[in-house]
């Protein structure tokens, strides 16, 4: 759905077809000009009766056209054809990093509902017991402040559950975007499970494989036959042309006659073009080391992301949750015996909550830490 609905993957590719054009352009010759000249027109005389052939105007017809030199139809096409490949490069790294985006934001979504299901649960636990601490008021059990205590805890997972259900809604929209069914946000639903932690292969291909650096490399590739354009226009163009004359004003006569035009020197020779051609050039080649440098500290985080999260995720899912559950589970079960107080009950509630929204957020973590890792390590090339 992703590929079919993206709207920044149809952008791109609208750019590719606007390249694509550019290079046909390039590669065409100048048109000739045709021009049709009425002359010896006699402001005495006129030019006479009659129909227009018979006119007394000399009839000029002249065909120019303009000869390119120093290679430069060449270099426009391979300046082109350049950027047609870096086109398809940027097409195919809009794709990655969307592709990233999307899993970032399905995840988001699969954390939101697990913690709106968290809440949810916390909401009707506190409802449950402030029921039950109602009852053990009446019975003289349980003290007024106690009561209290229940609802004001009761009242908070209520909020939280609310805001849990906001937070999935934004979850919704957000991922509804990038699939294409903005109309249909509420319905989605994320039922995927977590990757599982497993050994993973932290070695990234190389770099110049990433297709924003091909990407560079090509624009780069351009910026440098644009250059040679701009030099090339040192050559002089020669523009030759032939014409066919028609004489009725004096002596009726035809005539032929050719003639060659070229430009001269004499102002400047393109020294602003040349000049701007290079700082072009030099300004794409200082990109693509800008980039490369990003692309080595975007890899290098994302690796140490990935070891993070999973560390994280493994001491969570290696006791601490299991332990919280345990702790939560005593503290319910002492309490409804009379051995421990109200306030270290919440306290229990409250520690294992914060522990689930916690596992909650590192498996999130992991599995966005590992997505980014696989955008950033896993490359390829446009076709």
């Amino acid at each position: 759905m992703w590929r079919e609905h993206s709207r920044e993957l149809k952008l791109a590719d609208t750019v590719v077809a606007g390249a694509t054009a550019d290079v046909r352009t390039a590669a065409q010759r100048p048109n000739p000009d045709l021009s049709i000249n009425a002359l010896s027109i006699s402001p005495q005389s006129g030019y006479g009766s009659g129909p227009l052939k018979d006119k007394k105007m000399d009839t000029q017809f002249r065909l120019d056209q303009l000869i390119e030199r120093g290679g430069k139809r060449d270099l426009r096409v391979k300046g082109a054809e350049a950027r047609v490949d870096a086109a398809k490069f940027e097409r195919d790294d809009t794709a990655r990093q969307q592709l990233g985006d999307l899993r970032q934001a399905y995840y988001n979504l699969r954390l939101a509902q697990e913690k709106l299901s968290l809440a949810r649960e916390s909401a009707a636990l506190y409802e449950k017991s402030t029921q039950a601490g109602r009852l053990r008021q009446k019975a003289g059990d349980l003290a007024p402040v106690d009561v209290s205590r229940l609802q004001i805890d009761q009242a908070r997972a209520e909020a939280d559950a609310r805001q849990a259900q906001a937070d999935v809604a934004t979850a919704q929209q957000a991922l509804a975007y990038l699939i294409g069914r903005d109309a249909e946000a509420d319905q989605l639903i994320a039922s995927d499970g977590w990757p599982q932690l497993e050994a993973i292969a932290l070695n990234a291909h190389p770099l110049d494989q990433r297709p924003d650096l091909a990407a560079a490399q090509k624009r780069m590739a351009a910026a440098e036959a644009d250059r040679d354009l701009a030099r090339a226009k040192r050559s002089r163009d020669v523009t030759v042309g032939v014409q066919y004359e028609r004489n009725l004003q004096n002596a009726p006569t035809n005539s032929y006659g050719f003639g060659v035009s070229l430009p001269l020197f004499i102002w400047h020779e393109y020294e602003g073009e040349i000049g701007r051609a290079e700082a072009d050039y030099n300004a794409a080649r200082l990109q693509y080391d800008q980039q490369q440098a990003v692309a080595i500290g975007q890899v290098a985080q994302a690796r140490n992301a990935l070891l993070a999260s999973r560390d994280r995720m493994q001491r969570l899912e290696g006791g601490l949750l299991a332990d919280a559950e345990r702790v939560a589970k005593a503290a319910e079960l002492a309490y409804s015996k009379g051995a421990m107080g109200l306030m270290d009950l919440l306290d229990a509630r409250r520690t294992l909550r914060q522990i689930q929204i916690e596992a909650a957020s590192a498996r999130a973590d992991y599995a966005k830490a590992l997505s980014d890792w696989q955008v950033q390590a896993e490359f390829r090339k446009a076709p």
